[in-house]
């Protein structure tokens, strides 16, 4: 059991209480139309969750990584999507709090916190996903400005965001590439950045998955994070380790929700004279579901926990996304089985938490790059 101050509890509880009462009766109906869930967006930033983990200096909560995995672990036990909602906006606090100036966090901040701005990741493009280096818009010095040109692609909140940091090749030469990389923030308004097209999608409904495009795009030189080029392939990794503790956080709560909707059925529907709940060949289901949900939840909290301890943990932040994510996919699968066709219509939810698990497994990182990660930190661990 985690043991959570009283003040983490209240936080979490509060959550918890936001997604039965305002979440739980609309996430299936929104999410079948694909609609922006506008009136329980505005209650998270009523709740200050646009500001959860930006310092209290700046209007925020200033919640530690452990705290706000919990708080996605709710949201998503609701509705997937809604964690998507502030998750890349607080990225973008997370590379302004830990590598911005000073002027840029009193700047961006105190608005993100109140979600007067709305951040997206502008990191993905065409070509290149898990292969950061690979990336092809470039941004140009020309005086005390920046003109970028590309385009980047899958941007969570792209439509409705409205502050985006962007990973750019300021040297294209740079060898290797990650040198050249560094990060831009770049508010809509901008002549020359447009949204694109929104990218239909097999689940992760209800938000916006879109292009955004950049054609000779003018940005003040003062909105590169940290002031200095060919740092932002390390701003991301920083950024991504809390991402992955996201997305991780997002995997156990869909697999919670998809076990406590399979466990509630099998009381209730009999079978051969009995609940099902008391065939053996259910019981084996429940069992290997809770106990992997369980494994899951304290991977994730291990990872937050060593993050708040300001240590490096790429580590087991790939071990808790690889692992909670593949949990989620095999759970959502498994209680579809348990509820046999009951599953596979709408009017149960398990069917919109099998469509959105697979997203976990790609998103932050295919499982395939985790693996990877993960086997070459062991590798230097256990080195001869």
């Amino acid at each position: 059991m985690i043991q959570l101050t009283e003040t983490q509890d209240q936080i979490v509880a509060a959550v918890r209480r936001f997604v039965e009462k305002d979440v739980l009766p609309v996430a299936s109906e929104l999410e079948h139309r694909d609609e922006y869930p506008t009136a329980l967006v505005a209650t998270m930033r009523e709740m200050g969750l646009f500001g959860a983990t930006i310092p209290p200096e700046h209007g925020g909560m200033g919640l530690d990584v452990l705290t706000y995995a919990l708080i996605v672990e709710e949201l998503s036990r609701g509705w997937m999507s809604l964690s998507g909602v502030i998750n890349t906006h607080l990225m973008v606090a997370h590379h302004l709090r830990e590598a911005g100036t000073p002027e840029q966090r009193r700047r961006w901040l105190p608005r993100m916190a109140t979600g007067e701005l709305h951040g997206g990741l502008g990191l993905s493009e065409a070509h290149a996903g898990s292969d950061v280096q690979a990336i092809r818009t470039v941004a140009v010095r020309r005086g005390d400005r920046y003109v970028v040109n590309g385009g980047k692609m899958f941007i969570t909140n792209g439509r409705r965001g409205n502050l985006f940091s962007v990973a750019v090749k300021t040297d294209p030469k740079a060898d290797p590439p990650y040198r050249g990389i560094s990060l831009l923030l770049i508010e809509k308004g901008h002549p020359g950045f447009r949204v694109g097209r929104d990218l239909k999608k097999l689940g992760y409904k209800g938000i916006e998955t879109c292009e955004l495009i950049f054609e000779d795009v003018e940005v003040p030189a003062e909105n590169l994070i940290g002031g200095v080029e060919g740092q932002g392939f390390a701003q991301v990794l920083s950024g991504l380790e809390v991402g992955r503790i996201n997305i991780a956080a997002r995997g156990v709560g869909v697999a919670r929700a998809a076990f406590e909707e399979a466990i509630r059925y099998a009381q209730r529907r009999e079978a051969f004279g009995k609940p099902i709940s008391q065939h053996q060949a259910i019981q084996l289901k429940l069992a290997d579901m809770a106990t992997k949900i369980e494994a899951a939840r304290l991977l994730t909290v291990q990872a937050a926990q060593k993050k708040d301890r300001g240590e490096r943990c790429d580590l087991e932040a790939g071990m808790a996304k690889l692992f909670a994510t593949e949990t989620c996919q095999e759970v959502s699968l498994e209680a579809m089985r348990i509820l046999g066709g009951y599953g596979y219509i709408q009017e149960f939810p398990v069917e919109r938490y099998y469509r959105d698990a697979p997203l976990l497994l790609i998103g932050e990182g295919t499982n395939e790059i985790q693996r990877l990660v993960i086997a070459r930190n062991l590798l230097k661990r256990y080195a001869i």
